[in-house]
């Protein structure tokens, strides 16, 4: 009994040593001991990450007016061409000068009886014989007869409207032969290169705001294009009811394609980083609020502690923690711990040059 007892202590003995499998977490050394556990890895990719805000808003013209007459009149002569071009200071509307030509005539005459009559009382004066009373009178005729003058000139040379400056006519609103009267509408003149586009952003993004800053626009007109352009001016006054910032920029338009009124998809660009490290998604290990990752380091998993940043399209920023000449484990992480040999199977190189973008919605 005793030999029997002593035979299976030391089968016990010999189980616990030898066969027991491991319980410990660890994963088993592979069969030979010179391979690792297989993993997938990429090595980081060194790419332009641009921060972005997204907004939308509406085109609008450089300058934009619509062209009124200062004095009634009747039209007598159209000389723009509907939906045309016109540079600055080409005719535009002419009214019948008839009435104001007969008026500048008759101030030109008041203007020259009054330069006579005061003439002679100046001479007169010199003698004695008016007051002085009386050749001041003289004088301020003279002076309101100039004045009339001008008047009327100014009235005469207003019977021609002129472009205030470069730009497209739009459809007009009159005709020769109607009798218009100060202040109605004739035609709009739109100065559209540049062209501006107005937008707002919430207020969070004040402190990533300045002039100069560049921006994409899209519009349904042209699905297929993205035009850029520039800001150059934010309003101080941060809006109480949607606590958002406005902001106008400036789009080169040189072939005119671009039209007031347009809705407009706006992404600012707040900030560019060219030379940003980058790493897939899947290769960021959550634990807590800390974000890890495994680099290959001579044939072994280590564990990293990582410092994401933005993210975009299945790639993530890392702005602390890794160095562009490392390599991240991007598949196999449940099967490793800290320190385990592993084997990279399909490594990717780095495809940097690439352009990872973050948006943030307006």
């Amino acid at each position: 009994m005793i030999a029997i007892a002593i035979a299976a202590a030391l089968g016990v003995a010999h189980w616990y040593l030898n066969v027991r499998p491991d319980t410990s977490g660890a994963p088993a050394a592979p069969p030979g001991g010179g391979a690792g556990v297989a993993v997938e890895a990429v090595a980081v990719k060194v790419a332009q990450v641009v921060d972005e805000v997204s907004a939308v808003g509406t085109l609008r013209s450089n300058e934009s007016v619509v062209i009124r007459p200062e004095i009634a009149g009747r039209i007598a002569d159209i000389n723009f061409a509907e939906g045309e071009p016109v540079e600055k200071g080409s005719p535009l509307v002419s009214l019948d000068d008839s009435t104001y030509q007969a008026e500048l005539a008759d101030a030109q005459a008041s203007l020259n009886l009054a330069e006579n009559n005061f003439r002679r009382l100046d001479e007169l004066s010199d003698t004695g014989s008016i007051t002085a009373r009386e050749r001041d009178e003289a004088l301020a005729r003279l002076e309101s007869a100039r004045a009339a003058l001008q008047l009327s000139q100014a009235r005469l040379e207003k019977t021609h409207v002129n472009a205030p400056f470069s730009g497209i006519l739009g459809l007009r609103r009159v005709s020769p032969g109607d009798y218009i009267i100060p202040g109605q509408d004739m035609v709009n003149l739109e100065d559209i290169d540049p062209i501006k586009v107005d937008f707002r952003i919430p207020e969070r993004f004040l402190a990533s705001l300045s002039k100069g800053q560049r921006i994409r626009v899209r519009v349904d007109a042209f699905p297929d294009r993205a035009f850029e352009g520039e800001v150059y001016a934010i309003d101080p006054q941060i809006d109480p009811a949607g606590r958002s910032i406005a902001i106008r920029a400036r789009i080169a338009n040189a072939d005119r394609i671009l039209r007031p009124g347009l809705f407009a998809r706006v992404r600012l660009i707040v900030e560019e980083r060219p030379a940003a490290l980058v790493v897939p998604e899947q290769a960021i290990v959550p634990r807590g609020e800390q974000r890890y990752v495994f680099r290959v380091v001579d044939g072994k998993a280590m564990l990293t502690e990582v410092r994401v940043g933005q993210r975009r399209d299945g790639e993530a920023e890392i702005t602390a923690g890794l160095a562009a000449d490392d390599t991240v484990i991007t598949a196999g992480q449940l099967k490793i711990r800290d320190g385990v040999p592993v084997t990279v199977l399909d490594q990717q190189p780095s495809d940097g040059g690439e352009t990872a973008q973050k948006g943030g919605n307006a």
